[in-house]
């Protein structure tokens, strides 16, 4: 375990430390008291030996994996599994920065978080749909944007955010036509990537980017580039063949073709899009849960599982989904063509 450097910060209370630094970032109030809640309550049940593993008091910095996990486990019964997700990526996100700046040595929710997504991802309540049935589903959508918007959700594993937020300059597309029409795959980090598409780390709700205030943010740890396989591309070439001309100087990739003719695609549209696709398919009811109707998140849920038990490769899914550390994601891009494509081309499933 490396050494702390001598002026690393050794705060007195690391996470009233934390959470000023959530404030220096920007952060919300609302999300501050969030943080702090959470927070609170694991320092409470690690100072009370009563509760924790080790029968003493504890501090966080020098919290276990197992007393981690321990605290983790007296949240069941009273959440609910997505709530229980929700705290553990509070915790998880403390630890980090915190090992980051130098105050604590090592990250004990690490191997935790690793081990919780495997149970979240294999929640038994979650509705399970095939690939022979999502292919029927999409057989029925015929619209070019509609489809092309829930292809892009479905082969990729992106957030709805980041589909929305997507610009021409985002997709690199080695079609003759679309290239002749549209400046494609214009950012730096797409150059000598045909066919993928860049999606940005770094975008936030209410920020000008290329000239447009945006309605989502992108929640990736890094930016990541995604491989686009050629079913995906027909159906991009196919909506860019009618794509109406946007009222944006950022160029985005969805616009809409019906009353907000010409401007993006925001999330609530396509989670419309969506919902009135799956009504039709019975697969969405009013008031019915995250583990019965099938959405846009529902849509990364797929994509998570039967890519990950195509491919067996964990690493490559995470590093698709924008949800792993930097070590793992240099790997990754470093090899990006010769491993990532691979895997992925040889392992997606069609939808057509």
């Amino acid at each position: 375990m490396a050494a702390r450097s001598s002026d690393s910060p050794n705060p007195d209370d690391p996470v009233g430390y934390f959470l000023q630094d959530l404030l220096y970032h920007g952060k919300s109030e609302r999300t501050r008291n969030a943080y702090k809640r959470v927070l609170r309550r694991f320092e409470a049940f690690l100072t009370d030996p009563e509760q924790n593993l080790s029968g003493r008091s504890v501090v966080p910095e020098t919290a276990t994996q197992r007393d981690c996990m321990a605290w983790i486990h007296t949240l069941r019964g009273d959440h609910a599994e997505s709530t229980i997700a929700t705290y553990a990526s509070y915790l998880h996100r403390f630890y980090a920065y915190m090992t980051q700046v130098g105050a604590f040595e090592s990250n004990p929710m690490a191997l935790v978080v690793e081990e919780m997504h495997e149970s979240i991802d294999k929640d038994p309540m979650r509705r399970e749909i095939s690939v022979v049935d999502m292919r029927e589903f999409v057989s029925e959508v015929t619209h070019p944007l509609e489809r092309a918007v829930i292809f892009t959700l479905l082969k990729t594993g992106m957030r709805v955010g980041e589909v929305s937020n997507l610009d021409l300059q985002d997709v690199n597309l080695a079609d003759e036509d679309a290239r002749g029409a549209y400046s494609l795959g214009e950012r730096p980090s797409l150059d000598g990537r045909p066919d993928s598409i860049f999606v940005a780390a770094n975008a936030v709700r209410g920020q000008a980017i290329n000239g447009e205030e945006r309605t989502a943010s992108n929640k990736r740890k890094r930016e990541t580039i995604v491989p686009v396989d050629d079913e995906l591309r027909r159906v991009l070439v196919r909506w860019l063949a009618i794509r109406p001309d946007a009222q944006s100087p950022a160029e985005p990739l969805f616009v809409s073709t019906s009353g907000n003719w010409g401007k993006r695609l925001t999330p609530k549209m396509i989670r419309n899009i969506v919902e009135r696709h799956a009504r039709e398919r019975g697969w969405y009811r009013t008031g019915g849960g995250a583990e019965e109707n099938v959405t846009p998140h529902y849509f990364r849920h797929f994509f998570t599982t039967h890519l990950r038990d195509r491919t067996g490769d964990r690493g490559i899914v995470k590093y698709l989904r924008g949800d792993v550390a930097s070590d793992i994601i240099d790997t990754y891009t470093h090899n990006w063509g010769d491993r990532v494509r691979e895997v992925y081309e040889a392992n997606i499933y069609t939808l057509s």
